[in-house]
């Protein structure tokens, strides 16, 4: 019973161990990612349409309760970009941004992605997250990344501009380049500025005046706090706003509130697909993280406890006024370098987090949208990979085509369009990649009892013998081909009386291909020539004996 709870809450497992040494490294870990976190959930707030403290509600108790669910020790909870922009696509279809609809409809959506996530952790499957292949998930976070940049162009420039698209975002701005508020794009341009040094130079000129490593190291990942500092006191101070700046302005000093999605049949419908999406997406990014992070340490992270710990944190957020929530990679990384050592280091910043919800939201009044966006901004840029597309070309043409299309899609036609393209080009990629197996004919090595490709290996035939290797297991969509090129192959040559079907890539064959086995055993047959087996494993000879195929 022990050992079930203990899988169930890992918490128990690693409460028993909890010493002081923990306790230091996840309190530090703890403090460091609070201060990063702060100006990270308003901006990610901001760019899911929410009001900023909406980004803070969702980093209290969703990260408490992944401490208490999740196996990761070193995941950082809460809003990232990626699902953020999901968020606003799919909430923006439902409801206008800055109602009382389009909060309840974000609540919903957190709860919708909750329940999927613990539905797939409960029934073991987090294998469905496979159906996202590598090149689409790069190809989608790509895109992602420029369209969020694109979006808070916007804001830097102080303008109101729309879209969705990157067609449209783009237009809109064209039209609208004259309002510019020269103000707010001073205040923009320089956060970003500082920000990008911030990334790439800030630690080493640190460390060249004599600061050390360490010391460094947390000056730069509170980089974005000095940015919001000196940008509110530079509004507040000379009363930019009154300018055209536009501020965050005043945001309730609470605990996150207590509340109710909405559950009209309706709103549920409109929302569960793209709740489903940014399930997966929210599990598939996170997962890479934890895994990752746990491969330098050496531990195990359990695929299946982490949806149930990722979806306990999204019901979490529908009920404490936030909207969905993933492992952040940016965060996670730091989380892990800072000397978390337990998902507890997730329960001290979520305290911080409290604290500044109750202390600090005055001081944030006169904070500009614009540095908010600077920090978006600086922040999504590092996801965009384009030189995946040289990779992808140079290794795979079928995966190029994947990451490109899911690029052009989620560009042209928005995140859910992209995402879902992507999942399609995925199976049908998969499919066709399977459908068009290699096969080799196969000769003797000599000396050895090694069968290699006759076009590669000097080797040892007999013409009335033919061995071929398929390399890859028969199912419905590539059993004739096999069928046919054996044919063709045998119908070419009246010399071969055997043919051998080597069966070491084999690990299953479906009721389709043991159709075309039985039709090519007779067709065979009726030529003279008999059909053989090798190498056929334990699994699918089981399954073979089955039926009178054998015989």
């Amino acid at each position: 019973m022990r050992a079930r709870l203990a899988r169930i809450l890992p918490v128990l497992d690693w409460g028993r161990r909890y010493d002081g040494a923990a306790f230091r490294g996840d309190l530090i870990a703890a403090v460091i990612v609070t201060i990063m976190l702060i100006p990270q959930s308003l901006a990610y707030a901001m760019l899911a349409g929410l009001p900023p403290e909406a980004g803070i509600y969702a980093s209290i108790l969703p990260i408490v309760l992944y401490a208490v669910f999740g196996s990761s020790n070193a995941l950082a909870v809460g809003p990232v970009a990626v699902v953020s922009l999901m968020t606003a696509a799919a909430v923006g279809q439902v409801a206008q941004a800055g109602t009382a609809g389009y909060g309840v409809a974000a609540l919903t959506l957190a709860l919708l992605s909750g329940l999927i996530l613990l539905a797939m952790g409960i029934f073991r499957l987090g294998f469905l997250a496979n159906f996202l292949s590598h090149p689409v998930i790069a190809g989608f976070i790509t895109a992602s990344g420029i369209l969020i940049a694109t979006s808070q162009l916007k804001h830097v420039l102080g303008i109101p501009g729309s879209g969705e698209t990157l067609p449209a975002m783009l237009q809109s701005l064209a039209r609208q380049l004259d309002q510019v508020n020269s103000v707010t794009l001073a205040i923009g341009a320089g956060a970003t500025a500082f920000l990008f040094w911030v990334r790439s130079g800030m630690r080493p000129a640190l460390m060249r005046l004599g600061l050390p490593a360490g010391a460094a190291s947390v000056a730069t990942r509170a980089g974005p706090v000095m940015a919001v500092v000196a940008t509110t006191a530079a509004v507040w101070a000379f009363g930019l706003d009154r300018q055209g700046v536009s501020i965050v302005g005043a945001v309730p000093q609470s605990l996150p509130p207590l509340t109710m999605p909405g559950l009209s049949l309706e709103l549920v419908r409109a929302l569960l697909l793209p709740a489903l999406l940014i399930s997966v997406i929210g599990f598939v990014e996170s997962i890479s993280v934890a895994q990752t992070l746990a491969a330098k340490r050496r531990q195990r992270i359990d695929p299946d406890q982490e949806l149930i710990g990722l979806g306990a944190a999204n019901i979490g957020a529908a009920f404490t006024g936030g909207y969905p929530v993933s492992g952040g990679f940016a965060r996670s990384v730091v989380n892990f370098d800072a000397g978390a050592r337990t998902p507890a280091a997730g329960a001290f910043t979520a305290a911080g987090l409290a604290v500044a919800a109750l202390a600090l939201t005055p001081l944030i009044h006169y904070l500009p949208h614009a540095t908010l966006a600077a920090t978006i901004i600086v922040a999504v840029l590092s996801l965009v990979d384009l030189a995946i597309l040289r990779h992808a070309w140079a290794y795979s043409r079928a995966d190029f085509a994947a990451v490109a299309a899911t690029i052009l899609l989620t560009l042209l036609f928005g995140v859910e369009t992209g995402v879902s393209a992507g999942v399609v080009l995925s199976v049908a990629l998969h499919l066709w990649n399977t459908s068009r197996p290699h096969v080799a004919e196969v000769g003797l090595v000599p000396g050895t009892q090694h069968f290699r490709n006759i076009l590669r290996h000097r080797v040892l035939i007999d013409p009335a013998l033919l061995t071929i290797r398929i390399d890859e297991s028969l199912y419905f969509a590539n059993a004739r081909l096999l069928e046919d090129r054996l044919l063709d192959r045998v119908s070419g040559d009246p010399r071969i009386r055997h043919v051998v079907l080597m069966c070491s890539a084999v690990n299953s064959i479906d009721l389709s291909a043991l159709e075309s086995l039985q039709a090519l055993n007779l067709r065979l047959s009726d030529m003279g020539v008999a059909l053989h087996l090798s190498e056929v494993k334990g699994p699918v000879m089981d399954r073979l004996g089955r039926c009178h195929f054998l015989q």
